[in-house]
């Protein structure tokens, strides 16, 4: 992955959570946040 494509992917993202914070809040984003902190801790077990 070049820097150019890493940089755009990185701006569409960014831009998404703007609108989602924009236009429900950031309950969703506290869920988000709990479920990847749980993914991640499942993933390390079983690394």
């Amino acid at each position: 992955m070049t820097n150019r494509i890493a940089f755009a992917l990185g701006g569409v993202l960014l831009g998404l959570i703007v609108v989602d914070l924009l236009l429900f809040g950031s309950e969703h984003l506290v869920f988000l946040g709990k479920k990847m902190f749980e993914l991640i801790d499942w993933m390390a077990f079983w690394r």
